[in-house]
């Protein structure tokens, strides 16, 4: 029982710092609006650094205010924001 207690607290503290590495996950992506067509670039943090998953939940932040997403360019760390900050401008972490 004595060896089982190093594990067991190795084993929580890995599940309770898994979420916090979760939410350094960002995605850069192209959306657009109809009538008159307007297109912008932008930053979003997602919970998921799976570009799939990213896509999805990106798409529906940006449909609820009234944009398309066209594609996810990239995901990626909090190493990546600095770089991308001035190229999205206004919708740098806007959604």
């Amino acid at each position: 029982m004595r060896h089982f207690l190093p594990f067991l607290a190795f084993a929580i503290l890995f599940l309770v710092q898994t979420p916090a590495h979760a939410a350094d996950c960002y995605a850069d992506y192209k959306a657009k609006q109809d009538s008159p067509l307007r297109l912008h670039y932008g930053v979003i943090q997602v919970s998921t650094c799976s570009a799939n998953q990213a896509a999805t939940e990106a798409s529906a932040r940006l449909q609820a205010a009234g944009w398309t997403l066209l594609n996810v360019i990239s995901v990626f760390g909090p190493e990546g924001l600095q770089e991308r900050k001035a190229d999205a401008g206004s919708y740098y972490l806007r959604f």
